[in-house]
């Protein structure tokens, strides 16, 4: 007789995006991860083995899509080439290694791919190292230039960028404006074509094809508000240089003109809102190639990522996006959906595995029979809490997150007591967003990671089997409740008041995650960490 057939090891890794924080004297000098409810995190804090993580390195305020390289294995110092790549590929625009893509974001997000240029482009490029630059890279030596942007408020008589974000939740009318501007002409360039896709929450893409065009140029955002608009200049000698910048400030130009009239504006201009009416262009970068995650770390990856700069970082990589139904990377997303298609990813060929999403094609296709090794689940929703500076939101958003890791641990734990898998937890960040700063700042993320079969008895298989499946929306914050609600005079009901297993680590938290056994580390030896832990005996955990 064969020997019995071992279960197949599997992760759903869950990336909740800018989870650290900040001790706030409004939370009684806590951080939101101390003062929410937590009895999930906390239980796989519990259960587990737990460090503070430094996403790219200590001190660095990172950006998403860097901090993502950096966590799955790719060095952003070596292969980072811009946004631009990543956002055009996750608003489902067909990308090949040598597209040009220009991004641009706020009240609206342009992805600008510039194609048909000359191949012996030199190229001298460096990035400035600011919060989302994340650090001084040399721009690349290669026929592929990516160039990330806000869309804002311009005051026409003077020339000032008054707000560089007019708006970042734009939903209803990203759509209606992406629609007045696909296939906008541009009367001195008549050669390019233009063409425009709305993606998520303030962000879209757009194509640009024509011939004799480099990314040598320098922008025209003024980089912070109440600052006169740059215009795009060459930055070499050559005649492709002379003609991007040329063609970009035409561009900028042609989309004011569109916007300004536009009856969106017009509608925002009469609700005493900003309007959108002027694009600012900053930075430079290329689809990237790379080692496929598969090849890479000999685990068959996927992801739901709403988000499409994330999405589009996750196809560059050869990871599967997949579909769920409701998941729309912001406010409204339906957490439900995201954790029951990871369950369903993991848990196959037991079941029938999500479809799985093809840039530049109308259909899904389907996902392998025999499923998937990792599942990455991405949260955006704690990061939207940040930037908005709402931290009684951040609180009940992190509740939420929390209530859906134990729905995606039951569904596991169900997949797992066929005796077919063993499933491992993983949690962490991409990096902090304060709600004191309204943005990504340097302070390292908890990590934690466990056994399912750990986490269970942690806290208890009857809880977990009880734990509802029913979908529920993000928490809303009324109106002065940001003020009014005292977290002082809470307890943490069911909160873990010990270790279960692993290190002497018993909740999720900033403070707490630095007692954990695998101490500070870069997040380029997170995958190192994960591989090692699932080949760990139980008996050393």
């Amino acid at each position: 007789m064969g020997s019995p057939k071992l279960p197949k090891k599997r992760v759903a890794f869950v990336l909740i995006d800018g989870l650290g924080d900040v001790s706030l004297p409004r939370l009684g000098y806590k951080t939101p991860l101390q003062a929410a409810k937590l009895p999930n995190l906390d239980g796989i804090a519990s259960a587990g083995v737990n460090g503070l993580m430094d996403p790219v390195e200590v001190g660095l305020a990172c950006g998403s899509d860097t901090a993502h390289l950096s966590l799955l294995g790719y060095d952003p110092r070596v292969y980072y080439r811009g946004r631009g790549a990543f956002e055009s590929m996750g608003a489902g625009l067909a990308m090949s290694p040598g597209d040009i893509a220009f991004k641009v974001c706020a009240e609206l997000s342009f992805v600008i791919i510039y194609m048909q240029f000359q191949n012996n482009l030199p190229l001298t490029l460096l990035f400035k190292s600011i919060i989302h630059a994340n650090s001084l890279m040399k721009y690349l030596s290669k026929k592929t230039v990516f160039l990330q942007s806000n869309f804002a408020t311009l005051d026409e008589k003077t020339g000032t960028v008054t707000s560089r974000k007019a708006d970042r939740h734009f939903e209803e009318e990203g759509p209606i404006l992406c629609a007045a501007l696909d296939g906008m002409k541009l009367p001195s360039f008549p050669q390019y074509e233009v063409r425009v896709r709305y993606a998520t929450e303030h962000r879209c893409g757009v194509v640009v094809k024509g011939p004799n065009l480099s990314g040598n140029i320098s922008g025209t955002d003024p980089l912070k508000d109440n600052r006169l608009l740059l215009k795009a200049e060459a930055l070499d000698e050559s005649h492709e240089a002379r003609n991007t910048a040329d063609v970009v400030n035409e561009l900028s130009k042609e989309i004011t003109k569109i916007l300004v009239s536009h009856p969106v504006n017009a509608q925002r201009a009469a609700e005493g809102k900003n309007i959108a009416n002027v694009v600012l262009l900053r930075g430079c970068g290329i689809r990237i190639e790379v080692t496929p995650f598969a090849d890479k770390h000999g685990l068959r990856p996927c992801m739901v990522a709403p988000t499409k700069i994330i999405a589009g970082l996750g196809l560059s990589l050869g990871i599967d996006i997949l579909e769920a139904p409701g998941a729309t990377g912001d406010y409204r997303t339906l957490l439900t959906s995201k954790a029951t298609a990871i369950a369903k990813a993991l848990s196959a060929p037991s079941q029938s595995s999500p479809r799985v999403f093809v840039p530049g094609e109308d259909e899904h296709k389907a996902g392998p029979s025999d499923g998937y090794d990792f599942g990455f689940l991405h949260i955006k929703a704690i990061d939207d809490a940040g930037h908005d500076k709402a931290s009684i939101l951040k609180v009940k958003a992190l509740e939420a997150v929390d209530t859906a890791i134990g729905q995606l641990a039951r569904l596991l734990w169900e997949a797992e007591s066929t005796g077919k898998f063993q499933f491992f937890l993983c949690v962490t960040g991409d990096h902090s967003t304060p709600v004191e700063y309204g943005d990504h700042s340097f302070e390292p993320v908890p990590f934690s990671i466990c056994r399912l079969k750990d986490f269970v008895g942690a806290i208890g298989e009857s809880v977990i089997r009880e734990t509802s499946l029913d979908p529920f929306p993000l928490p809303s914050v009324k109106s002065g409740e940001d003020l009014a609600f005292d977290l002082e005079t809470e307890e943490k009901d069911g909160k873990c008041s010990q270790s279960y297993s692993g290190d002497s680590v018993y909740e999720s938290n900033e403070i707490a995650a630095a007692r954990g056994c695998l101490g500070r580390f870069p997040g380029g030896e997170m995958m190192g960490i994960i591989k090692n832990f699932l080949n760990l005996d139980a008996e050393a955990i």
